[in-house]
């Protein structure tokens, strides 16, 4: 059983920076795929990014390439979301998520992959 816990979570304004991390325990963190989604009020849950237990390969949602980078240290059994350029349409509720792949370049793209999933972090982008 992996538990994941989010932080880095807050209030920036529009423009500005924010680095989530998500903690992994109770697993070889290592084996598993990790993930971003996010949801905001009335929306859907979405794909944000992924990156593969390797950390050599890594996925985004179209809209987000260039502003959202997803990395991982696996000695540290943590992943992050460096999130640059804010925008207020950011604002949501973002989960951290893990899926066990037996292949270490393999990402998850999709919410039915993922085994395990975090509380969630608010991120709240002001314009």
């Amino acid at each position: 059983q992996v538990q994941l816990a989010e932080s880095g979570g807050g209030l920036v304004q529009a423009g500005g920076s924010l680095r989530l991390s998500c903690a992994a325990s109770g697993g070889i963190f290592s084996m598993y795929a990790m993930g971003w989604f996010r949801q905001a009020p009335g929306k859907e849950r979405e794909f944000v990014a992924a990156v593969s237990w390797s950390g050599g390969s890594t996925y985004y949602a179209d809209s987000l390439k260039g502003r959202f980078t997803i990395s991982r240290d696996n000695a540290k059994n943590t992943n992050y979301l460096q999130m640059n350029n804010l925008k207020p349409e950011d604002t949501a509720v973002y989960y951290c998520a893990a899926g066990r792949v037996a292949n270490a370049n393999r990402v998850l793209t999709v919410s039915a992959g993922y085994a395990y999933w975090g509380q969630g972090t608010q991120v709240t982008v002001s314009s």
